[in-house]
């Protein structure tokens, strides 16, 4: 029988046997292991098992559809696993590796199709009036390929969802097999370090959204009238950009009536967002939500009790648990579950 080094010199690593997943590593010293499986705390980092000879071995038991995520050493000292040619950008110009569990893989939607019509992205810089970080502000508006009025959807961190989640793709394939109604994107970049501040809960950021985004949107793009539609449009965004996309909504629910919220930060360390007393407080509007976390994240219990607490008010809201962690990746893997049923091809 094949030893763990002659298995990872072989087939790369991790060693895949049913719901076990082994980390292996050559070296006088094992390096620390963080991931989605422990949350990335070094504090939680598993312990090495030595196997023979400078052969270091972890054993990770998980769910066999799982995405994950991982690095040797800390983020100053961070080394990819040499066994694992598999690299993702973590968007701060850093790799962390990632493998798929068996029943687990890559959304299909994802994936450029040759003869799917593709719709149309148009960039532009729009200032900011003092209301947001900076002067200007980059908005990428996505248009359908279709010629009629269609619902808007506003992106929170959307040159990430554009880049990352390949999302316009996404969409096109999602309206190319009838799964979508099409709809068209409005990507707002954040406010780089200003983006904790300009997503929790920002009265400025909604100035900046209504005065300035949602003009642009109107100016460039076929939209439906939300007068004659109201709640019709949507708002999507992950960790801080859940938060804000349920914040949206709350404050402007005769526009954006449906909410993509993934992996949405809720509680921020100890602290209590604001979201959660208005979604105590308030009349319930009249609002669509769509929740969705990783079961390997640190806000998976504040997502619980989100879901909990809103359920238990009154709102229309779906919620789901991935075998995932809080990456684009498993958010992309996830969404389009959240875009099909908010914006289905026929209104139920």
């Amino acid at each position: 029988m094949a030893s763990p080094l002659q298995r990872a010199l072989q087939d790369g690593t991790p060693l895949i046997d049913g719901q076990a997943a082994t980390i292996v590593f050559q070296g006088a010293e094992p390096p620390l292991l963080r991931g989605d499986f422990n949350g990335w705390d070094p504090e939680q980092a598993p312990e090495w098992q030595l196997d023979e000879n400078d052969v270091w071995t972890i054993q990770l038991s998980l769910a066999e559809d799982a995405y994950i995520e991982y690095t040797f050493g800390t983020d100053e000292a961070r080394v990819v696993d040499p066994f694992n040619p598999r690299r993702v950008s973590n968007g701060m110009g850093k790799y962390n590796n990632y493998f798929y569990m068996p029943k687990g893989g890559p959304t299909p939607f994802a994936a450029y199709r040759r003869s799917v019509p593709r719709g149309t992205v148009t960039r532009f810089d729009v200032p900011t009036h003092m209301l947001v970080a900076g002067r200007q502000r980059r908005v990428d508006l996505y248009q359908p390929p279709v010629d009629r009025p269609v619902p808007l959807v506003l992106v929170y961190d959307g040159p990430d969802y554009h880049r990352r989640v390949s999302l316009t793709t996404v969409v096109d394939n999602l309206i190319a097999a009838g799964r979508i109604q099409p709809i068209a994107l409005a990507m707002v970049a954040n406010g780089r370090d200003a983006r904790t501040s300009e997503y929790g809960s920002s009265e400025g950021s909604m100035v900046w959204l209504q005065e300035v985004v949602l003009p642009l949107a109107h100016k460039h793009l076929s939209l439906v009238d939300v007068e004659e539609a109201p709640g019709a449009f949507g708002v999507l965004g992950a960790s801080m950009g859940g938060l804000m996309s349920l914040y949206t909504a709350l404050r402007m629910p005769g526009m954006f009536g449906r909410v993509l919220s993934q992996s949405g930060a809720f509680h921020i360390g100890s602290y209590v967002t604001g979201v959660v007393d208005l979604v105590q407080h308030l009349p319930v509007p009249p609002l669509r939500i769509w929740m969705d976390v990783g079961r390997y994240e640190w806000l998976l219990q504040s997502n619980r009790e989100m879901h909990a607490l809103s359920r238990s008010r009154g709102y229309d809201v779906t919620y789901n648990e991935y075998n995932g962690g809080h990456s684009y990746v498993a958010w992309r893997d996830d969404l389009v579950q959240g875009l099909q049923d908010l914006f289905p091809p026929k209104e139920h």
